[in-house]
């Protein structure tokens, strides 16, 4: 009998629609996820349903219109996109793709592979490098969805790929369209992370003992930190890039206690060191959202003009580029 196969891609989440209940709904279920804000249960409903999201769900509404499109979140549009491409290139196996947070649900993507009786199911978070608040969580969703099922095919869960060679030849192929050499310096902003977070990896050190910078280790291979930095290296390489041309930086912090260097204090410095003109790229994104289209090339790019640059030159992510679907099919490897 022929095996049956399904495939199930799964992105961080957004709310259906940039209304300030949608946006409620959405932060609440992102931020009162444990693995993300990891205090105690009371506590973090306090902080989170009582002074967190009320207040900062009409900012972030705000922001949601701002990159909405016609036909609705760009995360959902482009992962959707991204899942047809898939399909269409292992038309044997059945893909689906689904949000950790909001719809679609894990839960409902999962029980509608399940219900076709596959062999097996592939399990893809679609970031890069591996984290307990992205693919961490993401695995406890997944396993609490399976315990409630009577039957449970064989699952085959993906947890990075961050050094994955066609992963690097997917960011390589989208950088091709823009002359590197006529940047004064390229930036590789990945989203933060609390200091406590790469930490807790380690079973008798901590990150900064490591030398995450540098290279990569058996000890450090599951640490955010230094697998961003390997794919920055990777991807350096592919257009010899000495390390004096690009920087690493970390984006999105809530507090000082977040992985450095932050990238708003990176763009600050840039101009009083006679760099004027930027490309930026995000390789923990696989998909353009409010990090990359506000954050990036909104608010960034008017923060390093306001501090003396010129130009910032956002690169998008890889959406549903022919590479990035070919590249999936390798990552999974059916």
């Amino acid at each position: 009998m022929k095996t049956k196969k399904g495939l199930l891609l799964i992105n961080l989440g957004t709310p259906d629609d940039p209304g300030y209940l949608s946006v409620f709904k959405y932060l609440r279920q992102f931020l009162m996820d444990p693995k993300v804000i990891t205090v105690p249960y009371i506590l973090r409903f306090i902080l989170v349903t009582l002074i967190i999201v009320p207040f900062r769900a009409f900012s972030s509404g705000k922001i949601y219109k701002k990159i909405w499109t016609e036909n609705g979140s760009p995360l959902i549009v482009n992962t959707s996109a991204l899942a047809n491409k898939v399909s269409k290139k292992v038309p044997h196996i059945e893909v689906e793709f689904a949000m950790r947070y909001q719809s679609p649900s894990i839960e409902d993507k999962l029980k509608k592979l399940i219900s076709q009786n596959l062999d097996e199911i592939v399990i893809l978070p679609l970031f890069p490098q591996y984290s307990t608040a992205t693919t961490g969580s993401v695995f406890d969703e997944i396993s609490r969805v399976l315990k409630k099922q009577s039957v449970t095919p064989s699952i085959k869960f993906i947890n990075q790929f961050y050094e994955q060679e066609s992963f690097i030849d997917s960011w390589e192929d989208k950088l091709k369209s823009f002359d590197v050499d006529k940047y004064d310096h390229i930036l590789f902003s990945y989203h933060g992370l609390p200091t406590k977070a790469v930490d807790d990896i380690y079973d008798d050190s901590l990150c900064a003992d490591n030398n995450c910078e540098n290279e990569i280790t058996n000890e450090n291979k599951f640490c955010y930190k230094a697998t961003c930095y390997e794919t920055t290296r990777l991807i350096a390489n592919r257009f010899n890039l000495s390390p004096n041309k690009y920087t690493v930086s970390f984006q999105s912090r809530l507090t000082k206690n977040w992985l450095e260097p932050f990238t708003d204090e990176v763009l600050e410095s840039f101009p009083s060191k006679g760099i004027e003109n930027i490309l930026v790229l995000s390789p923990a994104f696989t998909a353009d959202n409010l990090e990359t289209l506000y954050e990036i090339d909104d608010e960034y790019k008017e923060l390093f003009i306001e501090n003396g640059g010129k130009s910032l030159t956002m690169v998008p992510s890889l959406n549903d580029s022919s590479k990035w679907a070919d590249s999936i099919v390798e990552i999974i490897d059916v």
